[in-house]
């Protein structure tokens, strides 16, 4: 399958593109309607011995991390085969990456050391849970509708080839990533960037973030702050989420290798060997491959083994989460200005019949600082407007603002309901309706 107006497994691929050393990545649409990513690995990736394995216990170690909040690495949804091709699924979008944005001078000082705050948070995670990235670079980083930055590709490269990855080479990776990122801003903020590469190398990444942290005055503004770069997101992100069907596929061939069926339910298509399926298990339920051999005893003691490093590494992590999140609460507290990050209007599919009050829903996303937003809600059927007024305080992100439209007399229409967000900056979603009488 290569058509991008195809399918995979219930996501819905778009013509939005890019090639990575591992696959084609596809901006993708859930079956819910929301952006996510399908990265279809390259014909030459797929034909590595070993290579579905240790993609699914790559992806299983993940695991823990982002139920777990770790919200710095993108979540996996599935690993399937279809045919002779593998595809792993993402819950997040997968654009745009750092690199886009870089190449596009679209990356301001404030955003370039944000994304260097957030990727040394979540590396220092990964580190403190065993676990390390390996192919950290601008490609691999992406930029959320929020500004956020996103690790995709977490230990893939070097888990199809049979290597593990390692944390001094994370370290380097990312003091190369805040030199590449420095040498795009002027002075004194290329010099700050530069100062905490050359940290990150001597003391670690803690080290190195604390710098940022602890001489954000010489950055424009004085602040840390994601605006410009979820601005840049808003400005790319021209997807119609929800608009278009899924295309009609057979399915029968999509094999799932993360979520595991039974034994005597695992339905396996052309090219697919069931050992697949049989190690699949094994990954998911012992948490390495190959453990279905282990006489009992051994077992006992490796699961016991198992659950303290679980524990431990789970205490470890949980350190480290409350570390960033101190910080993060320090890199983006009260000098953070509000932002509306995403506007959504949903209207009755139904059509209404006579004399009806219909309800309209929209729905105001922010990031989560406090302020005041300045909303109109306009009908299409008059001219004045409908100006409200929200207050925002900061231990909320998300506001419904509902407008109920009563529609009367004898005709067939296609109203449409448009909300748009007036300040603290301008955004605009709208839905329609259908009237008969």
């Amino acid at each position: 399958m290569s058509n991008a107006s195809e399918s995979i497994a219930g996501y819905r691929l778009t013509d939005h593109t890019r090639i990575t050393e591992l696959g084609t990545w596809f901006d993708a649409i859930t079956p819910s309607g929301r952006r996510a990513g399908a990265l279809r690995f390259d014909s030459g990736v797929v034909g590595l011995p070993g290579m579905r394995e240790r993609v699914v216990a790559t992806v299983v170690a993940d695991r823990p991390l982002t139920q777990n909040g770790l919200t710095g690495l993108v979540q996996v949804a599935d690993v399937v085969a279809a045919g002779e091709e593998v595809w792993l699924l993402t819950a997040g979008p997968a654009s745009p990456s750092l690199g886009d944005l870089m190449a596009a001078r679209a990356v301001d000082p404030p955003g370039a050391a944000a994304v260097l705050v957030e990727t040394a948070q979540t590396l220092q995670a990964l580190h403190a849970s065993g676990l390390a990235h390996g192919a950290l670079h601008p490609g691999t980083v992406v930029i959320g509708d929020d500004g956020s930055a996103v690790l995709i590709e977490r230990g893939l490269a070097d888990a199809i080839r049979g290597l593990r990855a390692e944390p001094d080479r994370d370290v380097a990776a990312w003091a190369s990533l805040a030199r590449a990122l420095g040498a795009d801003c002027p002075a004194p903020s290329a010099q700050l960037l530069d100062r905490a590469a050359a940290t990150a190398t001597l003391h670690g990444l803690a080290a190195a973030r604390d710098v940022l942290l602890g001489q954000r005055e010489v950055l424009p503004g004085g602040q840390i702050t994601r605006d410009r770069l979820a601005q840049e997101v808003r400005n790319r992100t021209t997807l119609e989420i929800g608009v278009n069907p899924i295309p009609d596929r057979d399915e029968g061939e999509i094999v799932t290798l993360l979520h595991v069926p039974a034994v005597e339910q695992q339905h396996f298509g052309p090219g697919v060997s069931s050992s697949i399926g049989t190690t699949a298990e094994r990954i998911w339920r012992e948490g390495r491959a190959g453990a279905a051999g282990t006489p009992g005893k051994r077992r006992g003691r490796v699961a016991r083994a198992r659950r303290r490093r679980t524990i431990l590494a789970a205490a470890v992590f949980a350190v480290i989460v409350a570390g960033a999140l101190l910080a993060w609460f320090r890199l983006s507290g009260p000098s953070t200005p509000l932002a509306v990050t995403s506007v959504d209007v949903t209207a009755p599919k139904k059509a209404q019949g006579c004399d009806a009050d219909v309800l309209i829903s929209g729905k105001i996303v922010t990031n989560g600082s406090s302020g005041e937003i300045v909303y109109e809600w306009t009908q299409s059927d008059r001219k004045e407007k409908i100006r409200q007024t929200q207050r925002i305080t900061s231990d909320k992100s998300s506001y419904t603002v509902p407008l109920k439209w009563k529609v009367s007399g004898k005709s067939t229409a296609k109203l449409t309901a448009t909300l748009t967000v007036v300040s603290p900056q301008r955004l605009q979603d709208k839905a329609s309706f259908t009237y008969k009488c």
